[in-house]
């Protein structure tokens, strides 16, 4: 009786191990996903921005500047808040996600706010015309609009870790539209596509690896970003150009 009762705690212990070595990678995982995503932030925008701004040769209106540092500050605050949970800091990363929210909402805010500013400027400078400024607003509508609701609904499942997490790294690849877009491949759908969304079919498909299916999250998710894309189809409508065009008028 003895002997059977060794073994099943020896199952159990090793059942346990290979549990928390699955956590481990999984966390891991997460950071990279991370830092790759960051990566993609870099490479899009280094040749408008980072790139002249480290030279000195960034020169833009304050509104620019502040919104790439709230961008920044958002990738940023998700790679620390991946690299605590990684290292077993979950209070800690509870307290900064106690931020993250007011945080996000800036995220937002700016968003909306360059989103008007910058097709005003570019028209003002003679660099757009009024159909590529009204067609920008509805691209960022649609991104703060995605962003905005992966956010709002993780902070609903933050109490729900493997959630949570899906729903922000959800929130972040709809912020890096953006950047891919910059990549000039945007006349190329499907690579525009699978470099936007590399992120979530990433984390697809390690869930197919550790879980043997994919998490509903990343499944409507998906869904919820490629209906997203579509808005591209529609930036020189007529209806969304008289839109676009009365709301130019009444920010301008």
């Amino acid at each position: 009786m003895s002997a059977l009762s060794g073994i099943g705690t020896i199952t159990k212990d090793s059942e346990g191990v290979t549990a928390s070595r699955i956590i481990r990678r999984t966390r891991l995982f997460y950071v990279v996903l991370a830092v790759f995503m960051v990566a993609i932030m870099l490479i899009g925008f280094w040749p408008s921005y980072f790139g002249p701004l480290l030279r000195g040769a960034a020169v833009r209106p304050l509104v620019i500047h502040v919104h790439g540092s709230v961008f920044v500050g958002w990738m940023a605050l998700l790679l620390a808040q991946v690299i605590l949970v990684a290292a077993g800091r979950t209070a800690t990363h509870r307290m900064v996600g106690s931020i993250g929210i007011a945080y996000g909402g800036l995220v937002v805010i700016m968003g909306l706010v360059v989103g008007f500013a910058a097709p005003i400027m570019h028209l003002a400078a003679g660099e757009w015309n009024l159909q590529q400024a009204a067609g920008f607003i509805l691209i960022i509508l649609g991104d703060m609009a995605l962003f905005g609701g992966f956010f709002a609904a993780a902070v609903v499942y933050r109490r729900k870790p493997e959630v949570h997490k899906r729903l922000m790294l959800l929130a972040t690849v709809a912020l890096l539209f953006a950047a891919v877009g910059r990549m000039n491949i945007f006349e190329t759908p499907l690579l525009f596509l699978g470099v936007w969304l590399s992120p979530v079919l990433a984390g697809m498909a390690y869930d197919v690896v550790t879980r043997r299916r994919v998490h509903p999250a990343y499944i409507i998710g998906l869904g919820v970003l490629l209906i997203g894309f579509s808005r591209v189809l529609f930036t020189e409508s007529d209806a969304w150009q008289r839109i676009g065009r009365s709301l130019l008028a009444a920010f301008s």
